[in-house]
């Protein structure tokens, strides 16, 4: 913002110069006009970390249009929970950002965003940019259209980064005996047996914020049955009092059985410390984890796909969108950071896949083999469930589970209020 600033004060100073010298002639609009634009976006430092997520997006946008564009970042510390609670009050403020992220991960909100047009449409963008529109893999594209074809959603490239499966300590494994990832559900279960039987936790867990790293897990086993993946495949399930969905909370409650004892009611930066801190066997996560993992950790992590060759993946949640109400030279400038993310994306996948396998951690070289045995991606549960039941309901009802103050059966038959709570707010 200073740097900003100072250029802003700058070209008013050379302004006020050249009209101090008497040139009459000089259009005010243009010089104007010169000045560096600010894109105003809000993005998250890693409280676990203290990594500034895409950092490098935003240094080589602002190298690249130095002096026509600038994007001006807010780092915040905070989950990104907070953040998608914070960017539906700004919302209601007027006080968005030009660029918002996670805007898939609210279903519903995205949809009235939609519908209020308070968001972009990018087909012109992107279908009228034969560059950018190579750069993204098909099967992204069409995470990231709407039934009718319209875009509100940049892609990233590929779906090669989007991907979640198991983190799990090599060395820990090996204490208890066990030389490989469990390939099936059955071995997976037996796994969390003999690290129990050897004083090792074998999960890092928590209830809040969705229940990200359990449902992970419990989504992927559910999708173990035909009928199981047609149920997470459905948007705004209708009802979670079938076979699928007390089977997919019985395996929720099942898994906290195998947990830390801070893991109810606590978010996902626990979970991270109790992993990274020998606690936990095994943490679920998606690829976006490998910048975290601490580098004296670097050598004794792994990373497998889900047994039976399971990865969540929704690309779609990856995607960025241009708030509506600024000027066209901020949506202009904000359309260029999306294209430069989309071909920094593609840019990063091609280096990976070409890199040298000695020079790359154990965890990547796992992720690189499991993403090319063609898994099956299992679609996201935040990009099908209704709001309600994923930031009130399951925070309220999913310690419950977990400590067996309620059965499966009542536990779906709450995620069933929440769906005519919803049902009633719109």
């Amino acid at each position: 913002m200073d740097k900003r600033r100072m250029r802003a004060a700058g070209a008013a100073a050379l302004l006020l110069a050249l009209t101090s010298a008497g040139c009459a002639g000089a259009d005010t609009e243009t010089v104007s006009g010169d000045e560096e634009v600010s894109i105003p976006i809000t993005l998250i430092v890693d409280s676990s970390t203290g990594i500034r997520n895409e950092e490098n997006v935003i240094r080589a946008f602002n190298q690249m249009y130095d002096g026509k564009w600038q994007a001006d970042v807010d780092w915040i510390m905070e989950t990104e929970e907070e953040y998608r609670q914070n960017i539906k009050r700004q919302n209601v403020t007027d006080t968005l950002p030009a660029v918002i992220t996670d805007l898939r991960m609210l279903p519903s909100f995205y949809y009235m965003m939609i519908q209020d047009g308070r968001i972009e449409e990018l087909s012109d963008y992107i279908y009228g940019d034969e560059e950018w529109m190579a750069m993204i893999e098909p099967a992204v594209l069409e995470s990231c259209s709407e039934e009718d074809g319209s875009i509100y959603l940049s892609p990233i490239s590929t779906a090669a980064f989007s991907c979640s499966g198991m983190y799990w300590n090599e060395e820990l494994f090996a204490q208890a005996g066990i030389g490989r990832f469990p390939e099936t559900w059955e071995e997976f279960w037996d796994c969390c047996e003999r690290l129990e039987s050897c004083g090792i936790t074998p999960l890092a867990l928590h209830t809040e914020g969705t229940g990200w790293a359990p449902m992970l897990i419990a989504t992927a086993e559910t999708a173990s049955t035909e009928e199981g993946a047609a149920f997470m495949q459905e948007f705004y399930p209708e009802t979670y009092q079938n076979e699928s969905g007390i089977h997919l909370a019985q395996t929720l409650q099942r898994l906290f059985s195998y947990t830390t004892e801070n893991a109810l009611y606590s978010d996902f930066d626990v979970s991270y410390e109790n992993f990274f801190s020998g606690e936990a066997a095994m943490i679920p996560n998606g690829y976006w984890m490998m910048d975290q993992i601490p580098e004296e950790w670097q050598d004794k992590v792994r990373f497998s796909a889900f047994p039976e060759n399971k990865m969540i993946s929704s690309p779609e949640t990856f995607g960025w969108a241009i708030v509506s109400g600024y000027s066209e030279e901020v949506k202009e400038g904000a359309a260029a950071l999306l294209k430069l993310r989309t071909q920094l994306n593609m840019e990063q996948r091609e280096e990976l896949f070409a890199k040298d396998p000695s020079g790359m951690i154990p965890a990547e070289r796992d992720y690189i083999e499991a993403y090319r045995k063609d898994p099956q991606l299992v679609p996201n549960y935040q990009v099908k469930w209704n709001s309600i039941l994923q930031e009130e309901t399951l925070g309220e009802i999913l310690p419950a589970l977990a400590q067996g103050k309620m059965t499966p059966e009542e536990f779906a038959a709450r995620e069933d209020e929440s769906i005519r709570m919803f049902e009633e707010e719109q």
